[in-house]
């Protein structure tokens, strides 16, 4: 089980406020909401963080794009995600990547997916 915080680091405000989150199950009260709710608890218990139910994981990548095709999977890669410990905080920078979806894509091993905020930081583009 993962509770991270994930904050893709530019100028700006933190876009995933104002965004709108969905996952691929839901497990006991973990709604996707919870991941951009503003609220960097990273205790499951307070209602802070979304959770899966299990899923397949190996690979978590991280897809920047305007697609959804594909549950937005199809998007370029900002990132390949390795082991990160219960808690912690990771910082990606995607190098200037623009599109309207940030997605955590896990293919592989069964496990539980818990995000305890998503953070997306950058400028609004016309």
């Amino acid at each position: 089980t993962w509770c991270i915080l994930l904050a893709f680091y530019f100028t700006g405000e933190n876009l995933a406020l104002k965004g709108k989150a969905s996952q691929s199950s839901l497990y006991t009260e973990g709604d996707a909401y919870f991941a951009i709710d503003g609220n960097n608890d990273n205790d499951r218990a307070h209602r802070s963080c979304s959770h899966t139910d299990t899923n397949f994981i190996t690979n978590r990548k991280l897809r920047i794009g305007d697609s959804l095709e594909n549950n937005g999977n199809n998007n370029p890669r900002c990132a390949v995600v390795d082991n990160i410990p219960a808690g912690a905080t990771v910082e990606f920078q995607c190098n200037g990547m623009d599109g309207r979806y940030v997605n955590v894509f896990i293919p592989g091993k069964e496990e539980y997916l818990t995000l305890c905020e998503v953070e997306v930081y950058g400028s609004v583009l016309d």
